[in-house]
């Protein structure tokens, strides 16, 4: 399957996300547990994972799969931070719109070009640079909203909290992807068994997190399993697919592809979410948002055209050969003393 198809389809289902979470709200909160969703998410991941993975052995017995423990120890690392960036993810959505929220998100991108840089070795062009910099201007560019000629009271429609969330969810979402990225390329492995590996730890890590709340609350609704699935509807069981599927999709552009990738991928998710949000939430574009979308387009073809559709690049014309039947000629200058 080829890496911008896997991409187009991931751009689909993360502009849903965020609306589907918000189409589970009631009255603006949650009628279930939204901690309980990354662990179904990751319950699914790791079920899907595994059948694939006993798929895999059944019609090809030499898969390759290294159970040596300083190699099995690493995974845990990345669950840990996808644990965190998803709860912050809901957690956002309770102080911005969804067209803020997918805006916010991109901010990740600067954040993966630094981390690329720094522990990936990876080398960007100056254009790349530009591009991942004006991604930057183009996501803070839509963010600005309700000035008018008159008066600007505030160039934030949400609440601090909103955007704060937001920050640290784009650099713990850089995080996560580039040590993933590590993780997936570090071998040959079967890629469903590395899946099976990031899930395992994933689901254990999201029953230690909600059975640290029962701690907190001091069971006063009795243990996470006995009210796991309370409040669930139709819209929620959507989000658990809808975020279980993203996170397959994540795993294979982390193998076959990159980050940059993904996080170009999720950016365009934008686009989908700001018309979508029009006809489900009334949603009013600025000029701002419409100005930031053109220049994360200017920034998308920037980082992944060739260098010659962006600058003219001088031609290089050959000289002619000679004719055959000529022979070069050298002439010796005397000069008579």
């Amino acid at each position: 399957m080829q890496w911008y198809l896997v991409a187009a389809l991931l751009t689909v289902l993360t502009s849903s996300q965020g609306i589907l979470t918000t189409l589970s709200q009631s009255e603006g909160r949650y009628l279930y547990d939204y901690a309980t969703v990354p662990f179904l998410a990751e319950f699914f991941k790791l079920v899907v994972s595994g059948l694939l993975l006993w798929r895999e052995h059944r019609t090809s017995p030499s898969v390759r799969m290294t159970t040596d423990w300083r190699t099995v120890r690493l995974y845990p690392i990345p669950s840990v931070i996808y644990l965190i960036h998803n709860n912050v993810q809901f957690a956002t959505l309770t102080y911005v719109d969804t067209s803020t929220y997918q805006i916010m998100g991109n901010l990740k991108i600067v954040t993966t070009g630094i981390l690329f840089r720094l522990f990936l070795r990876r080398k960007l062009s100056n254009l790349q640079w530009m591009a991942i910099v004006l991604l930057a201007v183009g996501t803070t560019t839509s963010q600005v909203k309700g000035c008018g000629e008159a008066s600007c009271d505030s160039l934030f429609s949400a609440p601090i909290q909103g955007y704060l969330l937001g920050i640290l969810s784009a650099c713990l979402s850089a995080l996560a992807g580039v040590y993933t990225e590590f993780l997936m390329k570090k071998n040959n492995d079967s890629f469903y068994w590395q899946n099976v590996q990031l899930y395992t730890f994933g689901v254990i890590f999201n029953m230690a997190w909600l059975l640290l709340d029962d701690f907190r609350s001091g069971f006063e609704n009795g243990a996470w399993w006995q009210h796991l699935l309370n409040g669930y509807g139709i819209t929620t069981w959507m989000v658990v697919l809808n975020l279980g599927s993203t996170g397959l999709l994540v795993s294979w552009l982390m193998k076959y592809a990159d980050n940059i990738v993904k996080v170009y991928s999720t950016s365009m998710a934008m686009l989908l979410t700001m018309v979508l949000s029009i006809y489900l939430f009334s949603f009013k574009p600025t000029l701002q948002l419409f100005l930031g979308i053109i220049i994360c387009m200017m920034s998308l073809h920037m980082y992944f055209a060739p260098p010659n559709m962006l600058v003219d690049l001088p031609t290089t014309i050959k000289a002619p050969h000679p004719p055959e039947g000529l022979k070069e000629v050298s002439i010796e200058q005397r000069t008579d003393s």
